[in-house]
């Protein structure tokens, strides 16, 4: 993980983990319709991803690597912590309350600095998500260059996410997508089977605050390129 959040102390307070408990996968199937037919899945393909609806057990934000990368920055140095949190195909994951992916739109739409926050893809009642496969297979180093993935509200829009029955019929995420056994996988794991979700509140909380940090780096290195250039304007203006 020393390439998703170089700036992050590795410490208590910030987990990084990889690898689903048994708890965690008790809780991932929950969200199936036909728990045990996911429980058979990973046990014959256990590093492939899967599919999973949305809605019940959780809600899933996609939001852009780097922004999503600030958002769990801020939830863990400065926040409650987060909940499970995956990558997929340049995307950052967030497993986030049940409800989260209707409520969260509207309040970015009253918020201030809610045009400042890039878009983000929220996945609720009626989507489904690829989730990453239980534990990091073989090429688990690769993936790390992949990052996190792009996620859409159905397989149609090429977005690694598919309606509810979209994907394989088995629950696995469709074979043919050359970047989702790479491009896939957990940086926050779920380890216990009711692990704590942030609501819309929260999540709200940790866009406004990745906001502001994007716009505090952006003035910084504005600032950093201004002034040596008015220093040279002056020097050139005093010589003359």
């Amino acid at each position: 993980m020393s390439d998703w959040l170089p700036e992050t102390p590795r410490n208590l307070a910030f987990p990084t983990t990889a690898y689903v408990t048994l708890a965690g996968a008790d809780w991932l199937a929950s969200a199936s319709p036909h728990p045990e037919r996911m429980h058979r899945l990973w046990a014959e393909h256990p590093a492939a991803p899967s599919v999973l609806p949305c809605g019940g057990v959780f809600d899933v934000i996609n939001a852009p690597a780097l922004f999503g990368r600030r958002m769990a920055d801020r939830l863990w140095s400065a926040g409650p912590g987060s909940g499970p949190v995956a990558t997929h195909r340049g995307r950052i994951l967030l497993f986030a309350a049940p409800g989260t992916a209707q409520r969260l739109p509207a309040l970015l739409a009253w918020e201030e600095w809610g045009s400042a926050v890039p878009p983000l893809m929220c996945h609720g009642s009626g989507d489904a998500v690829t989730v990453p496969p239980l534990h990091p297979g073989p090429g688990a180093a690769g993936a790390g260059t992949g990052g996190p993935g792009h996620a859409g509200a159905g397989a149609a829009r090429g977005c690694g996410w598919a309606s509810p029955g979209a994907g394989c019929p088995d629950g696995r995420a469709d074979p043919g997508d050359p970047a989702a056994p790479t491009g896939s996988r957990w940086l926050v794991a779920p380890d216990v089977r009711a692990p704590w979700l942030p609501g819309p509140d929260i999540l709200l909380w940790a866009c406004v605050r990745a906001a502001r940090g994007v716009l505090g780096a952006d003035r910084e290195t504005a600032r950093a390129h201004h002034e040596p250039a008015v220093q040279g304007a002056d020097a050139v203006l005093t010589g003359g």
